[in-house]
């Protein structure tokens, strides 16, 4: 079954973003500005999200660029617990995740489930901003919901 036709058949909406976990913010920015520039860069910190079952702070330090509608972001773990750790200390680094803005992220999360999907970092900041990263044994790139103010499609 291709990516296409599951994306129809579950009903995602479109990719809204794609991540990349890197290991040097500053290098990859150097290598992707010519085709996803300029970028924009942030503190990523995200305190109190639940993670594997256990609350856990994290500090990301993150860069925003464009291809066309889809924003690409590339991510530097520095410290604390959170997926993109695991990432770079299974020796990966390049495509993570991809990013969806949805409606009701608990749905979302429901809704996966029956595919095999389970949500693995997630945190509401309150009843209409939360997020949450779902990944499914045998797949190496995770999911990840995005509600907040604004709606699908607004982004920030």
């Amino acid at each position: 079954m291709s990516a296409s036709s599951t994306i129809q058949r579950i009903g995602l909406p479109r990719v809204a973003q794609i991540g990349y976990v890197v290991r040097d913010l500053d290098a990859a920015i150097r290598l992707y500005d010519p085709l996803f520039g300029p970028f924009k860069t942030m503190n990523g910190s995200v305190e109190k999200a639940h993670y594997r079952g256990q609350l856990a702070d994290c500090h990301l330090e993150l860069a925003f660029g464009w291809s066309g509608d889809v924003e690409i972001e590339l991510i530097q773990w520095v410290s604390g617990d959170c997926p993109h750790r695991e990432f770079i200390e299974k020796g990966r680094e390049g495509m993570h995740h991809l990013h969806f803005r949805v409606e009701d992220c608990d749905a979302w999360v429901e809704k996966l489930r029956p595919h095999g999907y389970e949500a693995i970092w997630f945190k509401h900041w309150s009843a209409d901003t939360k997020f949450a990263y779902l990944e499914r044994a045998g797949d190496p790139t995770l999911i990840e919901f995005l509600q907040m103010p604004g709606g699908p499609g607004s982004m920030s």
